[in-house]
């Protein structure tokens, strides 16, 4: 299978080199890898510009944007950066991070997954952090969730959901709408990739309400909102989480922001996520 990689980049000059050589190492090799160097004022952009002489399959595109580390928008904004840049001679677009370390097998793996299922429509592994110098699971989400750090989609579910939404809530929204076009997702526990910065390490103050915004931009509805940010404020052992959640919705309810989804699709997400709920009592 064709792999198209992009990869957006702000100040990752710790890490992007050791991404790079990960898919370097790779049993399949990428037929493109783009890495959109988005702002940084560190070193990427030179680093990328050293793979990008030695290698014809990796390019670097420079882009210009706010030097906020917001999550959703930006990142996403970026990721079209590159795939602007791109032909459509491809069988899996893919969207990675810029601090992950891929075992050698990752991407022929991930082609056995969708070869083997005509309906599959987005594959990854699992992210591990560093943790007292052991590498663990970065238990964020459930194990059926693909992370935002290592989306993989067929090119034909990538279309028909519209691509990526560029805005917070983007790496949910993609497979909820894989689901209403019946769509199928794997996680495969065998493929362990090291995450080198854990999740919200950069984000700044202003992503702190971005979360229940994009639980009104998905039409979750308020008491669905409440649960998703009760449960996150729990995991993350954190009341404030909780509040600036259900502040962000209250917020977003009083602006009305444009939906990342429709009306059917929107009722259609609310069904699923009640039906989710219920089976974990029943």
């Amino acid at each position: 299978m064709k792999f198209y990689i992009i990869i957006p980049a702000h100040n990752e000059e710790d890490s992007i080199a050791k991404t790079l050589d990960s898919l370097l190492n790779q049993s399949l090799v990428p037929k493109q890898v783009v890495v959109v160097n988005d702002n940084s004022s560190d070193l990427t952009q030179a680093i990328v510009e050293d793979y990008a002489n030695k290698y014809n399959w990796i390019t670097l595109v420079n882009s210009i944007s706010s030097d906020k580390h917001l999550p959703g928008s930006k990142i996403i904004n970026a990721f079209y950066k590159g795939y602007e840049t791109l032909d459509e001679d491809y069988d899996v677009i893919c969207k990675y991070d810029a601090d992950l370390i891929f075992p050698k097998n990752y991407l022929e793996q991930i082609a056995r997954h969708f070869n083997a299922n005509d309906r599959l429509g987005m594959a990854s592994g699992f992210c591990y952090i560093n943790k007292a110098d052991k590498w663990v699971l970065e238990n964020l989400t459930g194990k059926d969730h693909i992370r935002g750090a290592l989306k993989a989609y067929r090119k034909t579910c990538f279309l028909e959901i519209g691509k990526l939404k560029p805005a917070m809530g983007w790496d949910t929204a993609d497979e909820l709408l894989a689901k209403f076009y019946n769509w199928e997702f794997f996680t495969d526990e065998s493929l362990k990739v090291k995450h080198l910065k854990p999740t919200g390490t950069n984000y700044n103050k202003g992503s702190k309400y971005l979360q229940g915004e994009a639980m009104y931009k998905l039409r979750n509805g308020f008491v669905l909102t409440f649960i998703s940010a009760l449960k996150m404020g729990f995991k993350k052992k954190s009341f404030r989480y909780f509040k600036d959640y259900i502040a962000g919705y209250i917020k977003a309810l009083q602006h009305r922001p444009d939906y990342l989804v429709t009306e059917e699709q929107g009722t259609y997400i609310r069904k699923l996520r009640w039906k989710g709920i219920l089976n974990k009592f029943y």
